[in-house]
């Protein structure tokens, strides 16, 4: 699995967001009906949160090959 760094979109900003990742079988989330996993300035627990979000070791032997980060 690589991960792949990528800067917040204008839209993302605008809701609040300071952290997303996406799996991905392909290095870019242009894909349509990808998941994408967003964390806000508001949650809770928001260093434990980017931090398992961060750790995709489980999905090394799926078909997903990158984990796109926007930070």
């Amino acid at each position: 699995m690589r991960k792949v760094y990528r800067k917040l979109t204008k839209e993302q900003k605008a809701r609040g967001v300071i952290f997303s990742s996406a799996l991905s079988p392909y290095p870019t989330d242009d894909i349509y009906g990808l998941t994408v996993h967003e964390v806000n300035k508001n949650d809770l627990d928001i260093s434990k949160t980017i931090a398992r979000l961060k750790d995709d070791r489980f999905f090394n032997d799926s078909h997903f090959k990158y984990n796109i980060i926007r930070r």
